[in-house]
């Protein structure tokens, strides 16, 4: 039994009329009998009588009728979702985030984007440093991750800015610094620094370190804190300064103070990072997404 065997018997049920039945079809009328007497002896029943020069369902034929229509409509149903699935209208997202991006408002306008624009696509956040979700990423277990570069992956990865932040500096209230509305980064030689550096050795840390050997001095790490977050929540615990992204700024909380750092690079760069070889139409649409955020600035 196929599909167009029901739409043949549901047109002809519908019409009661095998000659009108072949016109709405646009087949000829001998085929269609055909088709529908091999229905009938597939199914073991009549499933039309005889009557005058028309036809009319057999108690057989009303029961089928109920269930040929829903599985029409079941199928064409499959096949519309299968086309918004196609077009990335449906499905899920899993999407990892580290810590620090949700204080950017490039994540959050990504996200808000995303939701309103695919509303029937269920999203799954999962949180975790970079380094972590981009493992993830690559053994598949996530769809995509809005990460802090450098990281491994190499051409197995792509990599979509969402935003490039300035550095502040984080002091404890009482620093003697805070007398000044702008730092520069020799200020702080003198300073105990609070980092969070990755396993690798790479990332926005080790950058820092970079910049501030370019300028003459080694920074003193007193504290290695596992997140961004972290490293600003020591700082209000007054065991060091840290050096965080602009975004940082959202986490309000007592004693902590913000300045500015006459620093043109490092920045912190944050951006979406997805397989490059697996296409998917979630992540596509996600990655439109990201594009049109990073265009509008």
């Amino acid at each position: 039994m196929e599909l167009r065997h029901l739409r043949y018997f549901v047109a002809t049920a519908e019409a009661q009329s095998l000659t009108k039945a072949a016109q709405v079809l646009h087949i000829a009328q001998p085929p269609l009998g055909q088709q529908i007497r091999a229905l009938e002896e597939e199914i073991g029943t009549p499933l039309f009588h005889r009557q005058g020069r028309g036809i009319v369902l057999s108690d057989a034929g009303k029961t089928f009728l109920v269930c040929a229509r829903d599985i029409l409509a079941r199928a064409e149903e499959a096949k519309v979702r299968a086309l918004r699935a196609a077009r990335g209208e449906i499905g899920s997202l899993t999407l990892g985030f580290t810590e620090s991006a949700s204080f950017n408002e490039g994540m959050t306008a990504l996200l808000r984007l995303y939701q309103q624009r695919y509303r029937q696509v269920q999203v799954n956040l999962v949180e975790g440093n970079s380094e972590t979700l981009v493992g993830r990423l690559l053994e598949r277990q996530i769809d995509a991750a809005i990460v802090r570069p450098p990281f491994a992956g190499g051409g197995d990865l792509a990599f979509q800015v969402l935003s490039e932040e300035p550095l502040m500096v984080v002091l404890p209230d009482g620093h003697p610094l805070l007398a000044r509305e702008r730092l520069d980064l020799a200020d702080l030689r003198d300073e105990r620094f609070i980092l969070y550096s990755r396993k690798s050795g790479y990332g926005l840390s080790a950058e820092i370190v970079s910049a501030c050997r370019a300028q003459g001095f080694s920074p003193l790490i007193h504290q290695q804190a596992p997140q961004v977050s972290s490293a600003v929540n020591l700082v209000s615990a007054g065991m060091g300064i840290a050096l965080v992204p602009a975004s940082m700024q959202r986490m309000a909380r007592p004693g902590l103070n913000f300045r500015q750092l006459a620093l043109e690079q490092p920045r912190a760069t944050l951006g979406l990072v997805t397989r490059a070889q697996t296409p998917s139409a979630v992540v596509d649409g996600l990655l439109l997404c990201a594009r049109e955020i990073l265009a509008g600035g």
